[in-house]
């Protein structure tokens, strides 16, 4: 088991950048899940970017604004956030998971005005 908790959100200009940290308790090098979701107010969570067993997607929505880097020795998952757009505003959350079992974190708010 492993908790998860993400940081570095907050308010930020259209066009700014934002860093979101993803801390864990314990080693995330042994899941082969790794990603961030968000979910905006009224609507359901969607995926943002997700590495799987190595190979990496991104929602279209974020491709080329997006990176997510995976930092082994710190049991951080970061996602750096560049050219925010309002329609970014949502809850973030990271999750990692194995053979079917996941685990998420709290979330983290960002929020993007225009």
């Amino acid at each position: 088991q492993v908790q998860l908790v993400e940081s570095g959100g907050g308010l930020v200009q259209a066009g700014g950048s934002l860093r979101l940290s993803c801390a864990a308790s314990g080693s995330i090098s042994h899941f082969n899940v790794v990603g961030w979701h968000r979910q905006a107010p009224g609507k359901l969570r969607e995926l943002v970017v997700v590495i799987t067993n190595g190979i990496t997607n991104y929602a279209d929505s974020v491709k080329g604004r997006f990176t997510i880097f995976v930092d082994n020795a710190k049991n951080t998952v970061y996602l750096q956030m560049n050219s925010l757009k309002p329609e970014d505003t949502a809850a973030y959350y990271c999750g990692v998971g194995r053979f079917g079992k996941d685990y998420w974190g709290q979330g983290t708010q960002v929020t993007v005005s225009s």
